[in-house]
C-alpha cells in the first residue's frame, strides 16, 4: 500500500493493489487528455509525483501497454500511443462489429431489470452531459453501452469490447469536446434504449449507425482542427 505522507497530494491513491492504483490514475489522465499522444512517461517522474518506488510504476506502465494507452520505445521508454486516423476508425468499425453482434444475442434476453439499470445510467449520463463532464461522460458511456449487452452472457465478447471501449473512450472525450456533440448523442442513446425496450431488432443497424458516426465525426473534427493549425 502507498502511505500518503502529503494529506495535500493531488493524486491521492485509493485503497487498493498500488500498481492497479497508479494503473487507474494514469489511465485517466491519458483518457482526459492531460498526457498528450506522443508524450513519454518517465517512470522517475511518475514514482516522485505519486511518491512510490519505480517498481510500481513498472507494473501500472505494464497494465497501461496492455490496454493500448502507452508503447514501449527503445531509447525513449514508455510512450502515450499515437494513432493514425485509419486505426482509430478500425477500433470504431471493431466496436460497431462485436456491439452489434452481443447487441443481437441480447435483445431477447432482456429483463426489466437490465433495462431499469440501464435507464438509470442513462439518466446519469445525461447528467453528465448536462454539465459537460467529460470523465464522467467516458466511464457512464461504457457503462450505459455494457448494462445493453450483458443480457446476452457472452463473456468473451464482453471483454473484448471493454478493451476496445478502453482505447476509444479518449476519442470519443476528445470527440465530445471538439464538436460539442452532447445533444446528438443523448438523444441517440435515448433512441436505443427505446428501441431495446420495445425489443425492436432494427436497435442493432441503429447502433451500428451510432457507433460509425461517431467515429466519422471525430475523424471530421480531427481534420479540422489540424487544417486550423489548433492541434496540440
Amino acid at each position: 500500500m502507498l502511505e500518503q505522507k502529503n494529506p495535500r497530494s493531488k493524486y491521492r491513491l485509493k485503497r487498493q493493489s498500488l500498481p492497479e492504483a497508479l494503473a487507474d490514475s494514469l489511465r485517466e489522465r491519458i483518457l482526459n487528455g492531460e498526457f498528450k499522444e506522443g508524450e513519454p512517461l518517465v517512470q522517475e517522474a511518475i514514482a516522485t509525483e505519486y511518491e512510490c518506488s519505480r517498481m510500481p510504476v513498472r507494473e501500472a506502465f505494464r497494465q497501461l501497454e496492455a490496454a493500448g494507452l502507452i508503447v514501449s520505445k527503445i531509447h525513449k521508454g514508455a510512450v502515450v500511443t499515437t494513432l493514425p486516423s485509419e486505426q482509430i476508425m478500425e477500433l470504431f468499425e471493431l466496436r460497431a462489429m462485436l456491439e452489434c453482434d452481443i447487441l443481437t444475442y441480447s435483445l431477447s434476453r432482456m429483463t426489466d431489470h437490465h433495462l431499469a439499470l440501464s435507464e438509470q445510467i442513462l439518466e446519469l449520463l445525461e447528467d453528465a452531459y448536462h454539465k459537460r463532464d467529460i470523465a464522467r461522460v467516458g466511464a457512464l458511456n461504457w457503462e450505459f453501452h455494457r448494462s445493453l449487452y450483458v443480457a446476452a452472457d457472452r463473456i468473451q465478447t464482453l471483454a473484448l469490447i471493454q478493451g476496445i471501449n478502453v482505447q476509444t473512450d479518449r476519442y470519443i472525450r476528445l470527440q465530445l469536446l471538439l464538436t460539442s456533440a452532447f445533444e446528438e448523442a443523448e438523444q441517440e442513446h435515448r433512441q436505443i434504449l427505446k428501441l431495446c425496450r420495445n425489443r425492436d431488432p432494427s436497435v442493432v443497424e441503429f447502433m451500428r449507425g451510432h457507433i460509425i458516426r461517431a467515429g466519422h465525426n471525430l475523424l471530421d473534427a480531427l481534420s479540422t482542427r489540424k487544417v486550423s493549425g489548433t492541434a496540440a
